[in-house]
């Protein structure tokens, strides 16, 4: 439970928040002419603007005090440390030890495996681009394809489309669904001759990619032959004997400590799909970014810390003042499945509805998060978000230099992305509008204005990058992994597990020999189901 001291701040919070007019942004702007200077932060290469929330000079103080009050920096220090803050499975949450710079002055030993699964990397890295490791016909990798689902998928996948470019050294593709249509849309565009395929599972028994895997393995072997198909496998994961029953050798095995959870493990061997399509310099400076990002968490005081400043005005939106979703939003095609990424990272690691003591929580914790790059989301679900009754907070990421030499489409695509925080903020008054409607000569004003009317004091933040290379998205990465940490201790839950995912996977365990005639449905609810399913196969 919550100490007195805790329920006092959050009851401080929650004071302030009931205000009159507590949501309302523009009234800020007014009391403050430097506000947008004062609720800017930086560090490294990202610029935070958060002058477009209600965090006025009353909720900020109770912010931070409510961070000092759960303890944030205490619980940050203890995860640098190395204790077990994820205490449902009694572990540590280490991922930040997987992007510390090999020369750095760290005993604990726990950054032993880390360094030597890297080395491990890099080595086989070289060797398939510089073709000392070939297919079985002796043809170059040329493509690698990496079989995971949730982790082992999302983060790499993520980080592979937003730096891949054509010069780089592999193509890189990632199948997930066991949906076999998701292979069979993948295959026709590989040469079995040339694609390394990585099985990325922790314990390799993961139901779906277990499954992708053996189609995966049933397509080189029909082309190369059992021998020749297990020299195009790699095994990411900690099983040694299952890999080696799937016809993986020791050698070919890259493992990751079970004090990494699936959705902070891009930077381990899960992200060798990076390292082998992108390079492996890149995949360096994607770690070091991270750890640039990690020193600024671990140094920077809580007023100018980036990570509890995003966290804070989670709370502030969530808590305070009740909104129960949040949308990202980049401007910018490469980080196109970011916003998949966060949902991964934020809704399994903060979706929880009990204390780390086990008692029930009394507060929303983590919000549903959704997002797509813009400006296609301005043509799908900006309508609600600029209109509905209830406001939905926004993070805006934008890029300042693109890659391509088209900067009249890069100009359009920041005017948009600018223009839309600006309106969330302005909004259009019903005068305005019908002033605007008489000087077009419109008709039917009064029947017509009321719709056009944008309420405006709609909250967002904007995260500027310079420009997005590896070393600048680590940093990002690693941003929104110490907010979900940082509420995790605001909130007094642990962001380090996830039962909610196994409940499914139990269930599914009990249906699939009934959807194969082997048994009975196990449950009354889905039997008609299963049994019209089977029908409709011609099995029924």
């Amino acid at each position: 439970m919550p100490s007195s001291k805790v329920e006092d701040a959050w009851a401080t919070l929650d004071a302030i928040a009931r205000r009159p007019g507590a949501g309302s942004i523009r009234p800020h702007f007014a009391a403050d002419p430097h506000r947008a200077a004062r609720m800017t932060h930086r560090a490294g290469d990202i610029l935070l603007d958060l002058s477009r929330t209600a965090i006025g000079p009353d909720a900020l103080p109770a912010l931070f005090a409510l961070a000092r009050a759960t303890d944030v920096e205490g619980f940050r220090d203890a995860m640098a440390g190395g204790a077990a803050v994820n205490v449902t499975e009694g572990r540590a949450a280490q991922h930040m030890t997987l992007r510390m710079p090999s020369d750095a002055t760290d005993a604990a030993t726990a950054r032993d495996l880390p360094a030597q699964t890297l080395a491990r990397m890099r080595s086989f890295t070289d060797a398939v681009h510089d073709g000392t490791i070939r297919g079985a016909t002796g043809e170059r990798f040329t493509d690698v394809v990496n079989i995971g689902i949730g982790g082992s998928d999302l983060g790499p996948c993520m980080v592979a489309r937003a730096l891949w470019t054509p010069g780089c050294p592999m193509r890189a593709h990632y199948l997930a669904n066991v949906d076999a249509h998701a292979w069979d849309a993948l295959r026709h565009g590989l040469d079995p001759t040339r694609t390394l395929v990585l099985v990325a599972s922790k314990t390799f028994t993961t139901q779906e990619t277990m499954t992708n895997a053996a189609l995966v393995r049933g397509w080189l072997a029909e082309a190369l032959g059992e021998a020749g198909a297990a020299t195009h496998l790699v095994a990411l994961s900690t099983n040694l004997e299952g890999a080696a029953a799937f016809g993986i050798p020791p050698e070919r095995v890259f493992g990751f400590s079970d004090t990494v959870g699936g959705r902070f493990s891009v930077w381990s061997a899960i992200g060798l799909s990076l390292a082998l399509a992108l390079g492996w310099p890149a995949f360096e400076r994607f770690l070091a970014g991270g750890h640039a990002m990690d020193e600024h968490f671990l140094g920077a005081a809580l007023e100018d810390n980036l990570p509890v400043l995003l966290a804070l005005a989670e709370i502030w939106h969530v808590n305070g003042l009740g909104y129960p979703a949040r949308a990202v939003l980049p401007y910018d095609e490469r980080l196109s499945r970011f916003p998949a990424h966060l949902q991964q990272l934020e809704m399994e690691s903060l979706g929880k509805a009990v204390h780390v003591d086990g008692s029930r929580v009394s507060r929303r914790t983590g919000p549903v998060v959704f997002g797509e790059p813009g400006t296609n989301a301005q043509h799908s679900f900006m309508q609600l978000i600029h209109q509905s009754p209830v406001p939905v907070p926004v993070d805006f990421i934008l890029v300042a230099n693109p890659d391509h030499a088209h900067p009249d489409s890069h100009r359009k695509l920041l005017a948009n992305g600018l223009a839309q925080a600006e309106a969330l903020l302005a909004g259009r008054s019903e005068q305005a509008v019908r002033a605007e409607m008489a000087a077009a000569g419109a008709a039917r004003i009064a029947e017509v204005a009321p719709h056009r009317v944008f309420s405006g004091d709609r909250p967002s933040t904007v995260i500027l990058l310079p420009r997005l290379d590896a070393f600048i998205l680590g940093q990002l990465v690693a941003l929104y992994e110490h907010k979900v940490a940082c509420l995790g201790a605001l909130w007094g839950i642990n962001p380090f597990d996830q039962w909610g995912v196994e409940l499914g996977k139990q269930l599914a365990a009990h249906i699939l020999p009934a959807l194969e005639g082997r048994s009975a449905a196990p449950d009354p609810t889905t039997a008609p189901l299963i049994a019209e399913i089977r029908r409709l196969q011609g099995l029924g």
